[in-house]
């Protein structure tokens, strides 16, 4: 069974995506029914929505869609990471009207396209110390340059749990191992961050191979451990690296020479636990 801990779901019918534009090949809609035929074929038996930097007039918006859609018969969508703005002096009150809605499992804003010195704002760093407590974790997306900032945001605020989403963003088209691999070792000697095993295979080349991945993915094994590492499918941007069913053939094969136990703790259990999901009962 697999928990998809990184699901993106594009209506612009709906809801505002100003990025779109730039990315030709998602600039469509991606629905919960297109995704969840290819998933439930491939074992995903729950799904976390991830925000998806909808315009900021829309992030409370992007909430509320999402959670009619898990409403719905058959759904596999079991919760929320919503969209957040740290920086703003409104955030508390935001961060309130978001306790009260259990859907929500986490926050993020999204920092690799973001100036590197947002995170280091006064506020922003105030907000992020504000989660602890709150039972809801903070997703960090991050250049491999930019991880030293999310490990400041780790040590600030030890009592939140962080998720690094796509094992530090590498470079693997350009060859960036040797740039990727000191921080990402550095920022998993934090106790409170998770790693995200998603997001990869749009980082390589478009003939990238099982074998140009695997170092990559035994340095993150290396650094975190299967203890603190969850699965992500990235749908629809993994479609820019092979689509659905090719990373889980990847990730299957990646995780070949591994235990059951710690294969179960991958793809499901771990991400059970982190954002406390009982997938049994869709809730």
């Amino acid at each position: 069974m697999i928990f998809d801990t990184h699901l993106h779901l594009i209506y612009r019918d709906r809801l505002s995506y100003p990025w779109l534009a730039s990315v030709p090949p998602l600039d469509a809609d991606f629905t919960h029914d297109l995704y969840a035929r290819e998933a439930r074929r491939l074992g995903i038996a729950a799904s976390l929505h991830m925000e998806v930097d909808v315009a900021e007039s829309d992030i409370e918006r992007e909430t509320t869609t999402i959670r009619a859609l898990a409403a719905e018969e058959g759904s596999l969508l079991v919760g929320a990471i919503a969209a957040c703005r740290p920086e703003a002096s409104d955030f508390p009150a935001y961060l309130e009207r978001v306790r009260a809605e259990p859907f929500v499992r986490g926050f993020r804003r999204v920092l690799h396209v973001m100036p590197d010195d947002l995170s280091e704002g006064a506020t922003f760093r105030e907000n992020i110390r504000r989660l602890a407590g709150t039972g809801l974790n903070f997703d960090l997306c991050v250049l491999p340059h930019q991880i030293g900032k999310a490990i400041a945001l780790a040590d600030l605020a030890p009592d939140v749990s962080f998720v690094l989403d796509h094992c530090g963003v590498p470079d693997i088209k350009g060859g960036g191992f040797d740039v990727w691999k000191g921080p990402l070792a550095e920022i998993a000697r934090r106790p409170n961050v998770t790693v995200k095993l998603s997001g990869i295979p749009a980082y390589g080349a478009d003939n990238w191979t099982l074998e140009v991945l695997k170092p990559y993915f035994a340095r993150v094994a290396e650094a975190f451990g299967f203890e603190r590492m969850v699965w992500g499918s990235d749908w629809p941007v993994c479609t820019l690296g092979g689509g659905l069913s090719t990373w889980i053939g990847t990730t299957h094969a990646l995780l070949s020479g591994v235990s059951l136990e710690d294969k179960a703790r991958v793809l499901s259990e771990n991400a059970r636990r982190l954002w406390k999901v009982d997938i049994g009962k869709g809730s």
